[in-house]
């Protein structure tokens, strides 16, 4: 890649962005401007299928801060008009990056979504939505906020998009943080069907026999904005794979105190769904992107969303995974057969909302309570997927950023590597600013890509 920034902290080729809005006061230099850009396509990446210039990107919800407003903690929506978007990029022959074109994200009706959070009985955890004056959105903005009358404004369609696959058909599955969702859309980005742990959304109409296809009912328990962060399909079209961003608060937050992820496979043609276990490198880091090498065998990106200039330890890995030798924890009779065998005095029981539990605690929970009881579960005969490291992304490269969000795996067996720039805004103590790369605050942190060699 050409390099068409002069600053020293930064490389890569840098994708095009318009401004979506000006009308915020940058609190880093207060009296000036605040530029939201658009941008954001950074949530992640995908091959196109037959193109090998050209790579698909993917928007989250929209432009949004931490807020804590009149009802609590919440996301301002600094665009409320945002609809989650993918974009077709192209790499020039000397390496710019053009946009080729936008694909709105549209529900069933052809109606462009939102970004807002979903009702509660399809996956909403709270998330309380604040318009640009800090006022909760509510169904009627013309009127006060009152719970009965005139409550919060949720969006049964709206999602936080994080995962995207690109099919050869044309057509997308992307996952998300609400429910997560997993949502099928067309060429032109209108929905198709859906696949979410919830039995009452009559949306899910992907079939496994004679029943709808759902998650699994614990992915419910995600962590508010830790949903589902990557999704790739196998190369032969069959299999979508999805990945956990964090460990859940399964049952609760004790969870979170966990390195335990969780991986998803989503057979398409035959409806059938495993679930495996991922051991990240430390409890403080995510999963945020996945691409599929053959059909056991994927890279993942896995950060602990730290900037470099601010951090010096910061990490941003891809690994190798393999499925090979990891364990289908869904099988509950395989797994009740490998604890017998074991001679260990413990019980595993399968809870409808919790999923496998070992001595009746979730999976989240005994980890949680020692580290150690990954030993425990190899015990069980319950493995992990394999991970190899492929790329010390910051060994390898300059790269300045605080996230690692999207894997373009190339015809050439070279990875894209993109960054989520987040509309290059950021929040800070003294309101919302933009998002710099440098301490002086005079680097603001922009879409690139980044191309590396893994070395497995």
């Amino acid at each position: 890649m050409s390099n068409t920034d002069l600053h020293p902290i930064t490389q890569g080729a840098p994708l095009p962005y318009d401004i979506l809005d000006t009308t915020h006061d940058n609190a880093a230099y207060p009296g000036t401007p605040l530029e939201i850009r658009g941008g954001g396509f950074g949530s992640d990446a995908a091959a196109h299928p037959t193109n090998a210039n050209q790579f698909y990107a993917l928007t989250d919800r929209g432009p949004n801060s931490d807020f804590k407003g009149s009802l609590g903690e919440g996301k301002q929506f600094l665009v409320p008009s945002y609809s989650p978007k993918i974009g077709l990029f192209q790499v020039e022959p000397e390496g710019q990056i053009i946009k080729v074109k936008e694909i709105v994200l549209k529900d069933k009706a052809g109606q462009p979504i939102s970004g807002l959070p979903n009702p509660k009985a399809f996956g909403g955890t709270n998330e309380i939505p604040y318009d640009v004056h800090g006022e909760p959105m509510t169904k009627d903005p013309s009127r006060p906020y009152d719970p009965q009358s005139n409550p919060v404004k949720t969006d049964l369609n709206g999602l936080d998009p994080e995962g995207l696959a690109a099919l050869n058909d044309g057509s997308f599955w992307i996952s998300d943080e609400y429910g997560p969702h997993l949502v099928h859309y067309d060429a032109q980005g209108v929905e198709i069907e859906r696949i979410n742990p919830f039995g009452a959304d009559n949306r899910n109409t992907v079939m496994a026999g004679d029943t709808p296809l759902l998650l699994p009912a614990e992915l419910a328990k995600r962590r508010t904005n830790r949903g589902m962060e990557s999704l790739t399909i196998t190369p032969d079209q069959s299999t979508l794979v999805g990945l956990m961003e964090s460990s859940m608060d399964n049952p609760d937050k004790q969870g979170r105190q966990s390195a335990l992820t969780r991986l998803l496979t989503i057979n398409l043609v035959t409806g059938q769904l495993a679930q495996y276990l991922y051991r990240l490198d430390a409890v403080n880091h995510v999963n945020s992107a996945l691409a599929a090498i053959n059909e056991q065998q994927f890279y993942v990106a896995e950060h602990d969303r730290q900037f470099p200039w601010q951090q010096p330890t910061a990490k941003k890995l891809i690994y190798k995974i393999d499925l090979a030798c990891a364990t289908n924890i869904n099988d509950f009779e395989h797994l009740t057969d490998m604890a017998a065998k074991s001679d260990l005095a413990i019980t595993l029981t399968q809870d409808e909302q919790l999923g496998l539990l070992i001595d009746g605690l979730t999976l989240e929970q005994l980890i949680a309570e020692d580290e150690a009881n990954w030993q425990l579960l190899e015990k069980l005969g319950i493995y992990p997927v394999k991970k190899t490291l492929a790329v010390d992304v910051l060994k390898a490269i300059d790269y300045p950023h605080d996230k690692l969000e999207g894997i373009w795996l190339r015809q050439d067996g070279s990875l894209g590597l993109l960054n989520d720039d987040d509309f290059a805004i950021n929040d800070s103590d003294k309101g919302i600013e933009h998002k710099y790369l440098d301490a002086e605050k005079r680097v603001i942190d922009a879409n690139r890509l980044y191309v590396v060699t893994p070395s497995v």
